[in-house]
């Protein structure tokens, strides 16, 4: 057994540097990597100079080298958001033992969780796994990204531009030092709940960027929806992005609205409304699920390509897991052979 490091090289203008890197203990392949975090640091404030380091165990045997792995101690100094922000990242089989370039899907946690929910709580690995296995689904990295409590928007004030760092930063960064493939046609966007949320936000705002979009209990709400919400769940769902409004009437606004799904896909314009392939998955007995039928009812009025399905179950991680096969699926299906 040998324990070695490997530094990821070819960045723009910068040498690379370890930060914050310590020895890895207790590399179990097929299982999740639960690591000293190695930290991504950007410097400059024009274009990405990085300084990356990532610490691997190499167990010299073909079948370990042919397994799958998540590392869930992954983190990005972001400029934009002036902290740093964690994300986790599935490998899929096989990845070390070529130079193959793999499709890739973005998947979204949803309100008060993180970016370790879907590999620790939702079967995220396993699913995959098997997916890949039975040929359901092609050979996929999967990178899943922390948004705290930002609803995925950026902040109307301009205070806290996450929707800035996702696709400025983030992706960038991950499709550069990871062997994602980077073409529209091999990236797709899922996520449950407030995660649905951001999933169709992004596919909607940079269509140019997704070909399919799978939102489980997708987390929508209309103006008026809004506007009911009680003042602390306001605050705890939207506080980050839309800020401390106690006038329910004065939470409605042009930013909202270009942030609203429902605005959003009632004034898509024609040429596309065939550019990304959407799902839409909620429960029969979740409470969004009235709101998730809307979306339903108006993209068939808008006449936008999607599929919906509805299936027994509530807003729990059981239903989201079970889901997770058909959502990635459908994913891939979309995919070039």
């Amino acid at each position: 057994m040998t324990r070695c490091f490997i530094f990821l090289k070819s960045m723009v203008d910068s040498p690379l540097s370890m930060v914050n890197a310590s020895k890895y203990s207790g590399y179990r392949p097929s299982t999740m990597d639960h690591r000293p975090s190695t930290v991504f640091k950007q410097t400059g404030t024009m274009g990405f100079h990085w300084q990356i380091a990532i610490a691997y165990w190499f167990i010299g045997t073909s079948v370990l080298a042919q397994e799958s792995r998540v590392y869930d101690t992954l983190s990005l100094q972001s400029a934009i958001l002036n902290e740093t922000k964690p994300f986790s990242i599935y490998l899929p089989p096989g990845y070390d033992a070529s130079d193959e370039r793999y499709p890739v899907v973005y998947l979204l946690h949803g309100g008060d969780g993180n970016h370790t929910n879907w590999a620790t709580r939702g079967d995220m690995q396993a699913t995959v796994d098997r997916g890949i296995r039975e040929g359901k689904i092609k050979p996929m990295i999967i990178v899943m990204p922390d948004a705290g409590d930002s609803y995925y928007m950026n902040n109307i004030r301009g205070e806290y531009q996450y929707e800035e760092f996702f696709f400025r930063e983030l992706m960038p960064f991950v499709e550069k030092h990871f062997r994602c493939r980077n073409e529209k046609a091999y990236r797709g966007i899922s996520g449950l709940s407030m995660g649905g949320f951001g999933s169709l936000l992004y596919a909607l705002h940079h269509p140019e960027l997704f070909s399919s979009c799978a939102a489980l209990s997708a987390g929508v709400r209309t103006d008026e929806d809004l506007m009911n919400l009680p003042y602390e769940g306001f605050l705890r769902r939207y506080k980050k992005a839309l800020g401390d409004v106690k006038e329910a009437r004065d939470r409605v606004t042009d930013f909202w609205h270009q942030n609203n799904i429902f605005h959003l896909f009632g004034h898509l314009p024609a040429e596309k409304k065939h550019g990304v392939r959407f799902y839409l998955d909620c429960g029969d007995d979740d409470f969004l699920s009235r709101n998730n039928s809307m979306l339903h009812v108006l993209m068939l009025d808008q006449k936008v390509d999607h599929e919906f399905r509805m299936r027994d179950g509530a807003h729990t991680w059981d239903y989201w897991s079970t889901g997770l096969p058909d959502a990635l699926k459908f994913i891939s299906d979309g995919m070039p052979k």
